[in-house]
């Protein structure tokens, strides 16, 4: 049985909440410590490039677009967020789902994406790079796990269709 990528939606929540926890666990995702409720969720991220990684009926990972700033300036500009299900990983799963939310958001008029990954997540950095993006920068200590000061790689990808 071959993957798909789909819409996101709310039916959709429990699997990909369970991905997201899954991703918290690891402690190498992301500094948040417990996944939202829906509402929450869905208040964060954008309504436009939301996407699964589907096989038959189980959902093997998601992606989601958050904006970086209620100011209309940056409107083109957004934060992306991908979990793949740990058994799913290494399968090209996160490349798929990744070029269909750069597509999307392309075609959205994004021309703009950045994320932030910890620098020991090799497995999210490689995806990144190996989908245009490009580390900009480093921020030293932004933030705690656990009482460890972490680092974040920023990276960005620029549109082509500016």
């Amino acid at each position: 049985m071959e993957y798909s990528v789909e819409r996101l939606e709310h039916r959709h929540w429990p699997a990909v909440r369970a991905i997201y926890e899954e991703g918290i666990s690891t402690g190498q995702a992301t500094f948040e410590t417990s996944a939202p409720d829906w509402e929450r969720w869905n208040g964060d991220h954008l309504q436009i490039c939301r996407f699964v990684m589907v096989r038959g009926d189980l959902v093997a990972g998601w992606s989601a677009l958050s904006p970086i700033s209620a100011r209309s300036v940056y409107a083109g500009v957004a934060e992306v967020s991908i979990y793949i299900a740990q058994d799913h990983r290494v399968q090209g799963c996160g490349r798929i789902l990744l070029k269909a939310l750069i597509e999307g958001s392309e075609l959205a008029g994004i021309w703009t994406l950045q994320t932030g990954v910890f620098p020991e997540n090799d497995a999210s950095m490689a995806l990144h790079k190996a989908c245009g993006f490009r580390i900009v920068g480093r921020r030293e200590r932004i933030g705690q796990i656990n009482g460890l000061w972490r680092d974040v790689i920023l990276l960005e990808r620029r549109s082509y269709v500016v």
